[in-house]
């Protein structure tokens, strides 16, 4: 089932997410419906206060549904190391049009739980890692935003604002 996607400046948005403790068939539901829902929206990473449910839970694939092998999901997410810089271009689905370069490490490692609430560690360099620090900020509340200059976050919702009049956002 696609969910609905929530945008700027929904409140769930700035909020950290509940830590997840029921490993259940609804959980593994939720999971199969965030992938529907971020494969139909064209996105490569979703996170569960994005469908207006906060709680810490996030689902990645950079194939964009073309390789399973790619899905991951991250329950109860953590960046537990950082190294390095990358400064590159990022949208958020909660954002729609809105895409500025954010510096991020260029590598982290991430522990977390699987939908089955098994724990694994994990590394990802690059839009991997991207994707994790990105996805694990809208578990803690923080929008890719406030990681903008804050000229281009001030440019960035005048533009939102200027859309909010129009009734386009």
């Amino acid at each position: 089932m696609i969910l609905k996607i929530v945008k700027y400046p929904e409140p769930v948005l700035s909020q950290p997410g509940e830590p997840v403790t029921e490993f259940d068939d609804k959980l593994r539901q939720f999971v199969a419906d965030m992938f529907e829902t971020m494969y139909a929206a064209q996105g490569i990473g979703l996170a569960a206060p994005q469908v207006a449910v906060s709680k810490r839970v996030t689902v990645i694939d950079l194939s964009m549904g073309k390789d399973p092998a790619q899905k991951l999901v991250l329950v109860n997410p953590e960046i537990i190391a950082r190294d390095g810089k990358q400064y590159e271009e990022e949208g958020c689905l909660s954002f729609p049009e809105i895409r500025e370069k954010i510096q991020r490490a260029f590598k982290v490692s991430i522990r977390a739980q699987d939908e089955r609430g098994k724990w694994f560690e994990m590394d990802g360099e690059e839009l991997l890692s991207r994707a994790f620090q990105h996805e694990i900020d809208h578990l803690d509340g923080v929008l890719f935003l406030t990681r903008m200059s804050p000229l281009k976050r001030d440019l960035n919702l005048r533009k939102i604002r200027k859309m909010q009049r129009e009734g386009t956002w």
